[in-house]
This record gives C-alpha cells, sequence and structure tokens, in this order.
C-alpha cells in the first residue's frame, strides 16, 4: 500500500479532490491548501470567491506557527449614503431568513488573491500554474452543481439573480436564452445543471502568469475602479495599497492540549478561547454528549460569549475586542462563576483543513458574505458585499473607520497535544462560527470524540435571548434547558445555519477526518 501524503476536509468533493491531487503530486499541505482555495472560489461559488477575503492558520513542522490575514480592508473614503448602490435582501434558510445587504457600494478590498500569493511564496513547493491548473480546468469544463450548492442558490437567489452579469454566470445555464437569463426573477443553476465559467478560468490562468498585481494594479484593478465609481466606495488607490497581515495565533492552554486560533482584531479566535476559558474546571467530561447536564452547560457558555463581547465592545469606541479584555482573569472568573452556577440549576463562508504526511497543518477560512451582485467585467468575479454585513459593522452601516481591516469572526484553529498529535478545524456559518468551533473543540477535548462524531454531533447557537436547538437532540430530554430559553427554535434537521467545521487530524494516532455534512462536507485522504 503505497504511504499516505496527507488528509484534506472541505466544503465540496472538487474543492477537497483539488487539494488531494497536489498532495499525491509530492506538494506540502500549503501547497494543497492553495490549490482548494482556488478550487473553492469555482465550486463554491456562493461560499468563496476572489473578491473576498479570509484567514489561513499555518503551523509548519520546522517554524513557529503564524495566520495569514487577508481579510478585507474597508476603504479610504467612506461615501455618502445616498451616493451608494446599497440595498437590503432576504436569504431565506427554510425555518427562518436573515436580512443582508448588497450592491456596490457593499464591497470591501478584497484580499483572497493577494493573500494566496503570499503564502505561495513564504510555504509553497509547487509552481502557482500548477496548484491553480484544478481550479482552471473546472471553471472551463463546467461542474455539475450539487444538491447542496442548489441549495445555496435558493437561499441567496436574490443576491446572485441580482445583476446581469450575475444571471448570466449562475442562471439557466448556457441553453437559455439572453432574455431569460435578463429577467430579474430568473431562477438560478439547479442540481444536476452545469456551472460552466470562462472568463474565471481564464483569470485564473492568467494571475498564475501574470501574478497579484494583475488584480491590485493591473488591468482588473482598474475596472474594479472604474466601476465602484460609481455607487460604490474601493478606489484604485485602496487596491494598490492592500497588504497581508502576518500575526502570531492567540494560545490557549486547555485540558492537556493547546489551542490556537485567529488573534485580534478578528473576534472569532478570541471569544473561542473565552468559553474554553469558562469551560476549565467544568464537568462537562462527567456528561454524556447530548444530555441534558452537557447541553445546558455549552448553552450557557455561548450566552455568556455573547454577553461579554457586548460587554467588552462598549469599552471600545471602535468596537473591537481586545485579548487583554476579554481574556483578563477577572472577566473570565466572573462569567464562568455565572455560568456553572446557571448550568447547576438547570454568513457566506467555507473551510478548509489540511495535515500533510510530515505534519505541517494549515487551517483556512474564506468568505465572500453573501456576495455583492456586482462582478468585475471579463473576469467572472463576484465581489464580497462585507460592508454590507451586520456582523461585521457592530457600529451600524457606514460608520466604519476608513483604511482599516474589518474584524471578522473567522476562526481558523488548530488544537496541539504533546505527544505530536494535531487537529486543524474551523468553520463557516457568520456568526455562528464561534459557537461551532467551540463546540468542535469541546467535543474532542472534554468528550473525547474522534473527529467524525465531533463534527457530526448536533450544536446549539446562542444570539441575545434566543437559543436555536439543531435537530438531533433528544427535545424531551431537553424540556427543562427550553423553559430557561422560552424565545428558542428547535430545528427539525442539520443544517447550514449551524456552520460547517471541516476537521483533520494527524500525529501518532495517524490521519484521520471529518467533512461536515451541514455544508457539504468530505474528507479525502491522499
Amino acid at each position: 500500500m503505497p504511504s499516505q501524503r496527507g488528509i484534506v476536509a472541505a466544503g465540496h468533493p472538487l474543492t477537497a479532490e483539488a487539494a488531494e491531487h497536489v498532495l499525491r503530486e509530492g506538494g506540502n499541505a500549503f501547497d494543497a491548501v492553495i490549490a482548494a482555495m482556488a478550487a473553492a472560489c469555482v465550486v463554491e461559488p456562493v461560499l468563496a470567491s476572489l473578491g473576498g477575503g479570509g484567514f489561513l492558520l499555518a503551523h509548519p513542522v520546522a517554524t513557529p506557527p503564524r495566520v495569514y490575514d487577508f481579510f478585507v480592508q474597508t476603504p479610504r473614503r467612506r461615501a455618502a449614503v445616498d451616493e451608494l448602490d446599497f440595498y437590503e435582501i432576504t436569504a431565506d434558510f427554510g425555518p427562518v431568513t436573515q436580512a443582508f445587504h448588497i450592491g456596490r457600494g457593499t464591497v470591501a478590498v478584497p484580499g483572497v488573491v493577494r493573500g494566496a500569493f503570499e503564502i505561495h511564496r513564504d510555504l509553497a513547493t509547487m509552481s502557482m500554474r500548477d496548484l491553480l491548473a484544478p481550479a482552471v480546468e473546472n471553471a472551463k469544463r463546467g461542474v455539475a452543481v450539487s444538491d447542496f450548492q442548489a441549495y445555496l442558490f435558493r437561499v441567496v437567489e436574490a443576491t446572485f439573480a441580482a445583476t446581469p452579469a450575475s444571471r448570466a454566470i449562475f442562471g439557466h445555464g448556457a441553453d437559455a436564452s439572453p432574455a431569460d437569463r435578463d429577467r430579474p426573477s430568473g431562477r438560478l443553476l439547479g442540481a444536476g445543471e452545469r456551472l460552466v465559467q470562462p472568463e474565471l478560468a481564464d483569470t485564473l490562468e492568467t494571475l498564475a502568469f501574470e501574478g497579484p498585481d494583475l488584480f491590485y494594479r493591473g488591468e482588473i484593478a482598474a475596472a474594479m475602479a472604474r466601476d465602484l465609481a460609481s455607487g460604490g466606495q474601493v478606489a484604485m488607490e485602496d487596491l494598490r495599497a492592500y497588504t497581508v497581515e502576518r500575526r502570531a495565533p492567540l494560545l490557549r492552554d486547555h485540558g492537556g492540549a493547546r489551542l490556537l486560533t485567529n488573534p485580534p482584531p478578528s473576534s472569532g479566535g478570541l471569544l473561542v478561547a473565552f468559553g474554553l476559558a469558562l469551560l476549565e474546571g467544568s464537568d462537562l467530561a462527567d456528561h454524556a454528549p447530548g444530555s441534558l447536564a452537557a447541553v445546558s452547560l455549552i448553552a450557557e457558555v455561548l450566552a455568556a460569549t455573547v454577553e461579554a463581547r457586548i460587554e467588552a465592545q462598549a469599552r471600545d469606541p471602535s468596537h473591537r475586542l481586545h485579548r487583554e479584555t476579554v481574556l483578563d482573569a477577572a472577566l473570565v472568573a466572573r462569567y464562568r462563576e455565572t455560568v456553572l452556577d446557571r448550568a447547576r440549576a438547570s454568513r457566506g463562508t467555507t473551510q478548509v483543513s489540511v495535515i500533510d504526511a510530515a505534519g505541517n497543518l494549515a487551517s483556512l477560512t474564506l468568505s465572500n458574505g453573501e456576495g455583492s451582485g456586482y462582478v468585475v467585467p471579463g473576469t467572472g468575479v463576484v465581489m464580497n458585499n462585507m460592508l454590507g454585513e451586520d456582523d461585521l459593522n457592530p457600529g451600524g452601516f457606514q460608520r466604519w473607520s476608513t483604511d482599516t481591516r474589518l474584524v471578522s469572526m473567522m476562526a481558523p484553529s488548530a488544537v496541539l497535544w504533546p505527544d505530536g498529535r494535531r487537529i486543524a478545524t474551523g468553520s463557516g456559518g457568520s456568526n455562528r462560527i464561534r459557537s461551532a468551533v467551540l463546540q468542535v473543540v469541546a467535543n474532542v477535548l472534554h468528550h473525547r470524540l474522534g473527529c467524525e462524531a465531533a463534527v457530526h454531533a448536533p450544536r446549539l447557537h446562542v444570539e441575545g435571548e434566543h437559543l436555536s436547538i439543531e435537530g438531533g437532540h433528544d427535545v424531551e430530554q431537553l424540556a427543562p434547558l427550553l423553559e430557561r430559553w422560552p424565545s428558542h427554535h428547535v430545528w427539525p434537521d442539520r443544517n447550514l445555519f449551524f456552520g460547517g467545521a471541516h476537521t483533520v487530524e494527524g500525529g501518532p494516532r495517524g490521519l484521520d477526518g471529518a467533512g461536515d455534512a451541514r455544508r457539504g462536507g468530505v474528507c479525502r485522504m491522499a
């Protein structure tokens, strides 16, 4: 039997296949994650785009871990509201709906392209042309829309059908008449229909040869700046000035292992670390997963995390979180006491996780928001709508600080044990990211579950005074919890609302992993 070269978990079979191919060709985890990043922008268009942003937690075996922050940046000029192409749409998840804003005025400065090339320069071993080849091929020949991707199209149909340029890519398909494609209410591609993106294929091929300046200083940048001068806010100077930030990960020792996660200025990793701090000294491990005691404790921790976030943000005019504030021992102790007492009384995002045979670890989280509806002419690239995301604008729309990295809930993470065992995880899901990552990590560290069980276990989410309970829980057993939370919703099944924590493991136990079925996840061994 040939030796194993690595493992990948991702949100689409072709995303995972791109990484698997690179690992089999001798690439490392970082080669594989770049290939997967590009593939996701082709085959997971609702969740990822070259026009979005993200983070990579990279832990090479021979050098210190680092986080690549290539999330979106606010423009240097904030336009007047009446100048903007900025309007509300509704995303329909089925049991619940959620309002978002799209239009050219919601576009922030993108970071995915610059991020991919910076990661490549620092950590990759293969040529960018080879790494982008799977994505190029999928864009050229087209891919059949999966059931899950078709569901996502239905959820965000108001975004992807918002403009003729977007409908031309994601509408009926090549056999549709131009008149049909241009109908504002024309449906998007359904399951089994083929999504072909020749312009995006050309863009990827050209980037592989010319590099990121094409996107930030060249023809693509000029086209963006020209279009966004009317109704938008991103200018050529914003694109030229964009840089990738390299940061040391946030570290937290817990349960005999060490958590590595996304540090401030992003908030997701900090809130995961805060949740783990609240669980220190708890008896979670003594209760079966899904039991009333275990679920009640997790619900209280999630609620306390929301409260602590609001309290900490209130101390900063910019609404940012700081590790010194959130992980302050007195604050943690105060919330921990409240949580344990209570327990006894009782947005478009995708994740790729890779570990190679040498032990290199890559945890990547990408997002395009819900997409703005604006497509850069001739490129096939749908731009983000991050300036229209409620979660990313806690101070209100058009109140953001200029030329500043937006705060994100994305939390690509790793868990390391002294014996060399390591897990890479993270999740999509907007505000639910912190809940999903915390629960997967707690399942691993407290309940001692393997990847598959830790990822598949039903989840909770708390927002304000409202508790969301995912299908799979024993609702009758949780009756006392529902009394504690009169504002609650019990979902009938597993749902993408609760994130997509694609997770892999490497080390002395060998390679293992799980793609999160909530978001079409798959796991592949190379």
